[in-house]
C-alpha cells in the first residue's frame, strides 16, 4: 500500500522538499540578511529587528566560544520562558557550534538534575526566577558556567527596571538566591564581539538539540535532533504554509513556550525563515493580559493546544478579538476536541487546523491542509518528504482502514536517543520511527489517531510518563505499590490518576498529592488518587495499566 495516496487529491502541496542549506547557520544567515530591517521578535512591547537579532546572537556566540571556551559539540542548557533573550541565546548557541538543551523552567530540582547530568551540560542560561532550583543541585552536576538573566534584561532600561521590580517585590516570583560567580546576561553581550566570532564547520548530521522527552520506562531521554532534522522540518512546514499562505511578513502570536519543540520549530524557526515576526507571550496563563495583547495585533498566525483555545473561549473579552486577518490557527500537542473546535469556529470565524507530531520528529509529521473548512478529527496528511504507514504487532503493514501502530520516516526524524542505543533501536526500526500511537488510514490518505499503544499521558500538550510519577509516589513511606494512568479532564484533556495500594491505611489522597507536588512539575502531579486492595498484573507481575484504564 502506497504511503502517499493523497498526492493527486492535493496538488497544491509539494510532495518533496529540497534542503539547499548545509546547516542551520546557513539558514539563519539567509534570513537575518534578507529581512534585516523587519521586526523579528516582540515581547512586553519591545521589538528587535532581524539585524539586531543577528548582531546580538553573534556577540553571544563569540562569548560562548572565546570567553567561556566552549568547544563544538558542548551542550548548553537554557531554562527560561518566552523572552527576547531566548531567541538570542538559541541562535548564539547554535552559531557557536554548540548543542542546545531546552529545559522546562517549571522543573523541580530532581528533574533538572537528571537533565543536566544526562546531557553533561557545561553551561546553563537561567532566568533568575528559577535560580533556586539550580542552586539545590549545583554541587551534583558538572555545569561549570551559569548565566543569569532577568525578565527585563532585553527591555528598555526604565521599563526593564520597572518589570524587574514588579517581579521581585510585587508579584514576588523571584525567590532570594545567591550564586557567586554567576554571569549576568548583559555582561555576555558586552564582552562578546561579533567581529571576533569564528564560524564553526558544521555538517548536517551534527546535533543541534538534545530535546528531552520521556518514555514508557519513565526515564527522560534526549532526542538527538540534528541540523538536518530541524532544517527539514522548518522547510516542510514552510512548504505547507506556502501552499495556501504566501510569504508576506507573517505576524505569529506565540503563547506556547519556545522550549517546547512544537513552538520552537513551527513558530520560531519557520517564521524566522519566512521573515515574519514572533510576538512572544511570556505568561499565557494570564488570559486577560493575553487577550489584551491579542487585540493589539492584526496577526495572521497563532498556535496553541486544545486547552489553551478552550480557556481563551471562556475568558471574557475574547469574543471581541479581531481574527479578520488570521490565515492560520494551528493546534498540536494533544487532540483537538470537537466541542472546542466548533465553538472556536463560531466565535472567531477561523478553523483550528490540527497537526500531529512528536519530539522525535522535530516535531511535525502530518497536518490537515490549511484550506479545510471545519473540524475533521483527523491528523491530516504526511508533510512533504514524509512517509507514514500503519503496521501490526509483527511490523507488517495493514490494509487501509485497519488500526495499527503509526510509523513514519523522513528527514525530520531524530538520529536517536542520547547515549541510549537500546532505546534508539526500539524506536527506530529499518528507518521507520515507531510512534506508539494507534491510527488508521482513511480514504484519501488522511490519518486518524484512535488510541495510544504507549501508556503516555498528555496533559495540555505535555507528555507525562507513568513510571516517573510512580517512582516518585512509591517513595512515600505509606505507599506499597501504585500505578499512574490517564483520566479525562475538561481543563487539560487528560490528567494523571494514581491508583494506590496503601501500606498504611491512614494515607490520604491529599497527603500523597502534596508529596508528589514537592518532586514533580505541576502538570505531572496526580489530580486524582484512588485506593485499591490490589493492582491487576500479568503472570510475571507486570502491572496492567490498560486494565486499570478500562
Amino acid at each position: 500500500m502506497t504511503t502517499r495516496p493523497w498526492l493527486d487529491a492535493y496538488p497544491d502541496i509539494e510532495p518533496e522538499i529540497a534542503i539547499p542549506y548545509a546547516n542551520l547557520l546557513e539558514l539563519f544567515e539567509y534570513s537575518l540578511s534578507k529581512y534585516a530591517a523587519n521586526p523579528a521578535i516582540t515581547n512586553f512591547g519591545k521589538s528587535i529587528s532581524f539585524s539586531e537579532l543577528d548582531r546580538r546572537s553573534l556577540c553571544f556566540a563569540d562569548y560562548l566560544q572565546h570567553e567561556l571556551g566552549l568547544a563544538k559539540g558542548d551542550r548548553v542548557a537554557i531554562m527560561m520562558p518566552n523572552l527576547i533573550q531566548y531567541p538570542i541565546a538559541i541562535l548564539g548557541i547554535l552559531r557557536a557550534g554548540l548543542v542546545a538543551v531546552n529545559v522546562n523552567p517549571l522543573y523541580t530540582s530532581r528533574e533538572l538534575k537528571h537533565q543536566l547530568k544526562d546531557s553533561d551540560a557545561r553551561a546553563i542560561i537561567i532566568l533568575e526566577n528559577f535560580a533556586t532550583t539550580f542552586i539545590e543541585i549545583a554541587s551534583e552536576v558538572n555545569t561549570e558556567h551559569v548565566i543569569i538573566t532577568t525578565v527585563g534584561d532585553e527591555l528598555d532600561m526604565l521599563k526593564g527596571a520597572l518589570v524587574n521590580a514588579v517581579c521581585r517585590y510585587v508579584k514576588k516570583v523571584v525567590p532570594k538566591y545567591s550564586l557567586p560567580g554567576a554571569i549576568k546576561w548583559h555582561s555576555t553581550l558586552k564582552k562578546g564581539k561579533s567581529e571576533r566570532y569564528k564560524r564553526p564547520d558544521i555538517i548536517k548530521d551534527d546535533p543541534a538539540f538534545l530535546q528531552y522527552t520521556g518514555g514508557t520506562t519513565g526515564v527522560s531521554k534526549g532526542a538527538i535532533l540534528t541540523h538536518e532534522n530541524i532544517l527539514a522540518n522548518t522547510l516542510q512546514i514552510d512548504a505547507w504554509f506556502c501552499a495556501y499562505v504566501p510569504k508576506n511578513r507573517d505576524i505569529m502570536i506565540t503563547p506556547l513556550p519556545l522550549y517546547h519543540i512544537f513552538a520552537l520549530t513551527v513558530n520560531f524557526f519557520t517564521i524566522l525563515y519566512r521573515g515574519g515576526q514572533n510576538v512572544l507571550i511570556t505568561n499565557p496563563r494570564d488570559f486577560p493580559a493575553f487577550i489584551k495583547e491579542l487585540k493589539k495585533w492584526r496577526f495572521n498566525a497563532l498556535t496553541g493546544v486544545n486547552t489553551l483555545f478552550n480557556a481563551l473561549l471562556h475568558t471574557p473579552g475574547f469574543e471581541s478579538v479581531d481574527f479578520s486577518s488570521s490565515q492560520v490557527v494551528l493546534a498540536g500537542g494533544m487532540a483537538v476536541q470537537r466541542s472546542v473546535a466548533e465553538k472556536w469556529n463560531k466565535v472567531t470565524g477561523t478553523v483550528l487546523i490540527e497537526g500531529y507530531g512528536l519530539t522525535e520528529a522535530s516535531p511535525v509529521i502530518s497536518c490537515n491542509p490549511l484550506n479545510i473548512t471545519g473540524y475533521t478529527g483527523e491528523i491530516g496528511l504526511p508533510l512533504p518528504s514524509t512517509d507514514m504507514r500503519i503496521v501490526d504487532e509483527q511490523g507488517k503493514e495493514v490494509a487501509k482502514g485497519e488500526a495499527g501502530e503509526l510509523c513514519c520516516r523522513g528527514p525530520q526524524v531524530m538520529a536517536g536517543y542520547w547515549q541510549r542505543p537500546e532505546d534508539s533501536e526500539k524506536a527506530l526500526k529499518e528507518g521507520w520511527l515507531h510512534t506508539g500511537d494507534i491510527a488508521v488510514m482513511l480514504d484519501g490518505g488522511t490519518f486518524k489517531i484512535v488510541d495510544r499503544k504507549k501508556d503516555m499521558i498528555i496533559v495540555s500538550g505535555f507528555n507525562v510518563y507513568p513510571n516517573e510519577v510512580e517512582d516518585v509516589a512509591a517513595l512515600h513511606e505509606k505507599v506499597l505499590e501504585c500505578a499512574a494512568i490517564s483520566t479525562p479532564s475538561e481543563k487539560s484533556g487528560e490528567a494523571v490518576k494514581l491508583v494506590v495500594v496503601a501500606k498504611d491505611k491512614s494515607l490520604t489522597s491529599e497527603e500523597l498529592i502534596q508529596f508528589c507536588r514537592e518532586h514533580l512539575t505541576g502538570y505531572k502531579v496526580p489530580k486524582v488518587v484512588k485506593f485499591v486492595d490490589e493492582l491487576p498484573k500479568t503472570n510475571v507481575g507486570k502491572i496492567l495499566r490498560r486494565a486499570l484504564r478500562e
